[in-house]
């Protein structure tokens, strides 16, 4: 199984994760109706038995039950399963104090002592600075409660300042969670990447099936209705689908060269990239299984070229 260290000194994870905002989400993904815990269980289970290991999740998915679902899924696995959280920097925790109680509340759900990679949600920082929150976090890595320190959603110049505060305590700061696919390449752009190879910061990409327009599924042919709020998403109308056409006939065309579907050859580009780990959701084993399959091939490097050139509109 491939394998990729976070960061600097992070944790060793899997070339792929498994992202979790779908167990029990009802507002985006409808959780309740077409799935439900059984269907999540079996993804768990799925991704395990393919050797994938590295599940992302936080508190507020689910409202907590993400973590409730791994707690107890995983406390039945042997401890090579290494689980990835975040904290949520809400308006009225703006105290190093309401950090230390957040991770307390997230081990509870997870069942854990440790965990292995402790992410801030989004820089928000209108009543807590940078400053306090990255020494909240490099005070509990230095306790034992959390095995690394990253961030979700950071700018360039927002990475490179928490990277700065946490290297005053001796702490690196080990990944940058931001939404990266084949149709959304903006950290090439915006310096987001270069950034975190700059300081050998791991980029986890969120999204990287652009929320189902690359499994595929979604055709100007047969435009089918997404379920949940991505039936408000133009991308998913006929016109938009008509845009993105191009770059599906180049997935599908590869696919069949490595009998792959369309998801695994996206999954297969990003995890190309230098020190990118893509976390596609999975809501049912079939999925889970589907995203498994990404691993242990390889584009040529033509094939690779021949998507990122079809891919450059979607770097603005």
């Amino acid at each position: 199984m491939q394998t990729v260290t976070l960061g600097q000194k992070g944790p060793t994870v899997t070339a792929l994760g498994i992202g979790t905002w779908s167990w029990g989400d009802k507002l985006f993904w409808n959780y309740g109706n077409e799935y439900g815990a059984s269907q999540v269980r079996e993804a768990f289970d799925a991704a395990i038995e393919s050797g994938i290991t590295f599940f992302d999740t936080a508190e507020v998915y689910g409202t907590g039950d993400s973590e409730s679902f791994l707690g107890e899924f995983t406390k039945q696995k042997e401890p090579s399963v290494k689980i990835a959280t975040k904290y949520a920097p809400w308006p009225w925790r703006f105290t190093a104090e309401a950090v230390s109680e957040a991770l307390t509340d997230s081990l509870q759900r997870l069942q854990l002592e440790q965990i292995p990679l402790y992410q801030v949600h989004w820089p928000f920082t209108f009543l807590m600075s940078q400053q306090t929150l990255m020494n909240a976090l490099a005070d509990e890595l230095q306790r034992g409660r959390i095995g690394a320190v990253g961030v979700s959603n950071y700018s360039a110049e927002q990475m490179r300042q928490a990277h700065q505060i946490l290297a005053q305590r001796g702490v690196p700061l080990v990944a940058n969670q931001v939404q990266y696919s084949l149709l959304h390449r903006k950290i090439e752009s915006n310096g987001i990447l270069d950034v975190a190879r700059e300081l050998g910061v791991t980029i986890l990409a969120y999204s990287p099936l652009a929320r189902g327009l690359l499994t595929g599924k979604y055709t100007p042919e047969k435009p089918n209705q997404p379920d949940g709020a991505r039936r408000f998403d133009s991308r998913f109308s006929a016109t938009g689908l008509q845009k993105t056409s191009p770059v599906l006939a180049l997935l599908r065309q590869f696919g069949e060269k490595y009998d792959k579907t369309s998801a695994q050859v996206a999954l297969n580009w990003l995890i190309a990239q230098e020190n990118v780990i893509p976390i596609p959701g999975a809501k049912n084993a079939e999925q889970a299984l589907q995203n498994a399959g990404a691993l242990g091939w390889h584009l040529s490097e033509e094939e690779f070229a021949q998507l990122e050139q079809a891919t450059r509109p979607w770097r603005g």
